[in-house]
Formats: C-alpha cells, structure tokens, sequence
C-alpha cells in the first residue's frame, strides 16, 4: 500500500527537530532510518501527518569508550556496529544480534537508535539492552535525561519518550574482564522478526561466581522482557549445568508467547526455553576466555 499523504521536514540540529516537533504537536513523527515507520505508514498502521527527518543531524552517530561506559551515537548505523573492531573484540552480544538483523541494505541505513526508540518488542535491539542494562539519553523541551533501561517500555510500541524527545545516546556499562554475553533468535526466514530470542550478559568474579546477570527476551510479550526470576536464581552462584536447566524452563513458564503465523504458543516456550540454555553457556564460554 501506499502511505497516506504527510509533510516532510528535515532537521538540521536537535534544537531544529524539537522545535519542530513543538509546532506539529501530536501528528509529527521522528525518523531516522525509516525501516521502522515506513512500512507501517504502508500498512497504514501509522499516518503521521508530518514527518521530521533526523538522520542527517551531526554528531549522533559514534562508538566509543568513554569512563564506565560503551557510548553509542542513537543514529549510529546497525552495519557501523557490525563492522566496529571495538564491538568485534569487546561486545560480541552486539555482533549475534546485527547479523540476525534483516539484510545489509536495511542494516545500512537503520539507526540503533530508532531500533529502541520504535517500542517493539520483535526488534532484536531491545532484548540486547536488558540484558546490558542500559540507560537511554533522551533529549526534549526541558533538555537531557537519562532512563534507565527497565523504566523505558511501557507497552505495546509505547517508550517512556515524550512526543519531542528525541533518543540521542545509547549507554552500556563498559565489559569487565571476566564477562560475556550471547544473542540468538529463531526465524521463520533470513532477516525476518524472531518468532522468538534470547539475550544474555554475565559477569564472574574470579573464582566464577556470578556477580551480575542479565536475560533479555524478545517477541514473546508484549513489551521486551526481562527474566527476572532466571537472573535471581543465578546471581551470586557459581552457575551449573543444572542451573542453566532450570533457568531455561523459568524463562518457557514466564514468557508470555501468543500463538500467530511464528507458530503456537507452545511451540515458542519451547524455543525459549532451549535458546536461553545455549546462550547462557555461549556467554558463560566467552566471559572464561
């Protein structure tokens, strides 16, 4: 289908895209690479009557290592991740993830930043910064805030983002030398939404204990999830073979899966509870390397 009629407004700065967020109100959308919005405005999910392109605004898109903190630019490209050495020798969860994400032509013009900012609980992203505890920099009418990542989804493609906030920086807590993480999802083709996915991040001390641990689900509820109850069960435990059991059993009975063209219900707890074991061994295996 064809999208319905909209203005097209393109951002030179921050204080340029808010301000024309302010005089459109309500029926202004932000974009940055599209790949979100647009086939939704084809499917006339959205109609926005205005749209505010923020994908040629300067100094948004960046990988680095600054103090405690992997800082990544909100309009930095999923291929400018894939292709990053400091992601490739530090943050391999990053890696699993981008690589599942769609084809090369989507990766190279979709933003990690709208990937977070679109509030859907199918987009590989969000699991990843769950389990990575992130906190998101919004900037809007009143200047910068920081969310953390656990108050940031409030529902069904809802964030806690104001109509003129606009997601600039993404941070994770900088690898420790003794962690690790892992990403994986089932789908139904190349590049498609997962019919289910899993992401892990575990950091040991050194005599292998775990001193934090971070599960993130993606597509098996309505908002991207955390398996509470699975990270309680292992943090502060050396983390076994029977451990990982019984994690990966917690996350079928937590998951709230709903039967669709991805398959059944139980099919997907199913899934779940296999991809969560194997990703919590990849990311144990690569935390003791």
């Amino acid at each position: 289908m064809i999208p319905s009629n909209f203005s097209y407004h393109k951002a030179t700065s921050i204080k340029d895209a808010i301000a024309l967020s302010q005089t459109h109100g309500e029926e202004a959308k932000y974009m940055s690479g599209g790949h979100s919005l647009l086939p939704m405005m084809k499917l006339r999910f959205a109609s926005p009557e205005h749209i505010i392109d923020i994908s040629k605004i300067d100094g948004l898109s960046y990988i680095k290592e600054e103090g405690d903190f992997l800082k990544l630019g909100a309009l930095t490209t999923q291929s400018e991740m894939e292709y990053s050495p400091l992601i490739k020798q530090k943050y391999a969860i990053f890696s699993d993830a981008i690589k599942l994400t769609a084809d090369p032509s989507v990766r190279n013009v979709g933003t990690i930043g709208g990937n977070i900012a679109h509030g859907d609980a199918a987009n590989d992203q969000p699991a990843l910064m769950l389990a990575m505890r992130a906190t998101i920099i919004a900037e809007g009418l009143n200047g910068q805030r920081s969310i953390p990542i656990d108050e940031f989804f409030h529902g069904f493609y809802m964030t806690a983002l104001e109509p003129s906030d606009i997601l600039i920086e993404i941070q994770v807590p900088k690898a420790k030398n003794r962690s690790g993480g892992a990403y994986h999802k089932v789908e139904r083709k190349v590049g498609d939404y997962a019919t289910a996915g899993v992401a892990v991040h575990v950091e040991l001390d050194d005599s292998g204990i775990c001193q934090e641990i971070g599960i993130g689900l993606t597509n098996v509820s309505a908002v991207p999830m955390r398996l509470d109850r699975g990270e309680d069960i292992l943090r502060g435990k050396k983390i076994t073979e029977d451990l990982i059991v019984q994690v990966g059993a917690i996350a079928s009975e937590d998951s709230e899966p709903t039967s669709d063209l991805r398959g059944s219900e139980a099919y997907k707890r199913s899934i779940v509870n296999t991809i969560t074991q194997r990703m919590l061994r990849l990311a144990l295996e690569r935390a003791n390397h």
